[in-house]
């Protein structure tokens, strides 16, 4: 490691959101009511552009912070806003948060977005931009995905899919156009300026049945175009697909991630693309660690690829049963810094050397 820093939470988290100026946002999933959602300002070295040498403060600090009725599986800060969207078990409603002005440390919660028959649905996946107006885009199944204005609950889009597929992710690539992903592994393109349905669609991975897919997207340089940025789909049992949304349906490259091939279920698997170095992505939610692999060497055989470097800190935290990651996060700026956080309540955030030759 280059640096290390570690935080324990009053209870376990499964969202790391990073806020205005550079604030993270966390909040506790568990069913029993009263979980907190905080806003933490992170240590001095996390926020200087520059390395600054030693520095006496190497702690988190707690902000601001609420309080939810119910789990929060997912959390998305609305850009250029001082709002965070919630969603999360038993139905597929959103919960509109105010974060509060310097003045006060409350979060606290502003509306509910609700759906048509959203009860008894799986939780809503959700994904904020703010490129027209404060939009999220969120559902639960691709024929219930729609965009509401955040600020006043209006619902300015609504696809037209019949597929009852419960989807594994979405994001939008730029404020016209959508990408979604179902659970199966297929990812459907969508235009919001042609409501009548998907514009493109790329076919599951081919796989054992029974896999989950889960969906990695990954921001381009400002001025390209969405269609040239890669998309990386993660499977239960840990297989590895990047595509090329310019070349659909071919697969740009494959690869076995080093994980176990039987975990403890696909409820925290994630998979992300790092910001700022071109190539690296990391995998989480198959153990107590987070794996990061190089890209640019992948060809489609699907091998078992060589991680460049395997952050185990949560691993060895604690006692009793070893602690599965639940997520993680790279830092938007800083190109070998990323969060992670773990069922024991602990939150790490660590700046991985460079290997020779990698990355």
């Amino acid at each position: 490691y280059r640096d290390l820093h570690t935080f324990e939470l009053q209870a376990p988290t499964r969202v790391i959101e990073w806020a205005r100026g550079s604030r993270v946002c966390v909040a506790g999933y568990g069913e029993c009511g009263g979980n907190e959602i905080l806003q933490l300002l992170p240590p001095p070295t996390l926020q200087a552009k520059e390395a600054q040498g030693l520095c006496p403060e190497r702690d988190f600090k707690v902000e601001c912070g609420g309080f939810s009725k119910r789990p929060v599986y997912s959390l998305k800060h609305v850009p250029d806003t001082s709002l965070l969207v919630t969603s999360g078990p038993p139905d597929s409603s959103l919960q509109v948060w105010q974060v509060s002005a310097e003045d006060s440390d409350v979060i606290k919660p502003l509306s509910t977005i609700t759906t048509e028959n959203g009860t008894g649905e799986p939780w809503a996946k959700i994904a904020t931009i703010s490129a027209r107006a404060p939009w999220v885009l969120h559902g639960s199944r691709l024929n219930s995905v729609q965009i509401t204005e955040v600020e006043l609950g209006k619902n300015v889009y609504t696809a037209a899919s019949q597929d009852s597929e419960e989807l594994s992710g979405l994001a939008f690539l730029d404020c016209n156009t959508l990408l979604l992903c179902s659970s199966t592994g297929r990812l459907l393109l969508t235009d919001v300026r042609q409501p009548q349905g998907p514009v493109g669609a790329v076919p599951a991975p081919p796989a054992p049945c029974g896999e989950h897919w889960f969906l990695g997207t990954c921001c381009g340089e400002q001025g390209s175009e969405p269609s040239s940025w890669p998309v990386a789909r993660l499977s239960s049992r840990g297989l590895l697909t990047l595509t090329d949304l310019r070349k659909t349906p071919e697969c740009l490259a494959s690869a076995k991630a080093r994980v176990p091939s039987a975990g403890a279920g696909a409820e925290f698997l994630c998979v992300s693309w790092a910001p700022a170095l071109e190539g690296c992505l990391a995998v989480s939610g198959f153990d107590g660690t987070v794996h990061v692999y190089d890209t640019q060497s992948w060809d489609c055989s699907g091998r078992e690829a060589e991680p460049v470097f395997v952050h185990k800190g949560h691993a060895f935290s604690g006692t009793g049963d070893p602690p599965l990651v639940t997520v993680h996060t790279w830092h938007p700026q800083k190109p070998r810094t990323v969060l992670s956080a773990a069922t024991d309540g602990s939150l790490h955030v660590w700046d991985w050397v460079e290997p020779c030759g990698k990355c």
